[in-house]
């Protein structure tokens, strides 16, 4: 039996109009149109707290991510081997790691951020997330910025 990694493709009609508006939201940010999240939400007629509790589940899909860049950050347990385990992932998924930041553990818990590159050769990043998120010791997974690399 196949592994629920918890996403789904959907064509964009069954996409409540709500989640297109934060996706708008999310562009207009990145693109300097908008300074703000009050702003991008005023502009799109949806309140912050929506773009607040979506804003990390919604992203558009690309037939072709290859020569794509994506930041990961996440929390991760200060655990021996943890941080090796994710490195070892992404180079098992065929992806290039570009940059990789830690901050000093409190509590127990590290603050990650990894940058890493698609490649001709790198499986499903998707997955590759969902296998991590699976991990014990690995909080919750973000995708915080994405760019192409041409």
């Amino acid at each position: 039996m196949q592994q629920d990694t918890g996403y789904y493709v959907i064509r964009k009609q069954a996409v409540p109009e709500v989640l297109l508006k934060v996706v708008e939201a999310k562009k207009l940010l990145e693109s300097g149109k908008v300074k703000t999240v009050n702003e991008a939400s005023a502009m799109l007629g949806i309140s912050r707290s929506s773009f607040y509790k979506y804003k990390e589940d919604i992203y558009e899909f690309h037939d072709s991510l290859q020569g794509t860049t994506f930041t990961l950050t996440f929390q991760m347990n200060d655990e021996v081997g943890l941080l090796s385990y994710v490195l070892n992932l992404i180079a098992d998924f065929g992806a290039n790691i570009l940059t990789i930041h830690q901050s000093i553990p409190l509590n127990g818990v590290a603050s990650i951020s990894i940058t890493i590159q698609v490649l001709e050769a790198t499986k499903d990043i998707m997955e590759m997330i969902s296998i991590m998120e699976g991990k014990e010791g690995i909080h919750k997974v973000h995708i915080t910025g994405r760019s192409a690399t041409y």
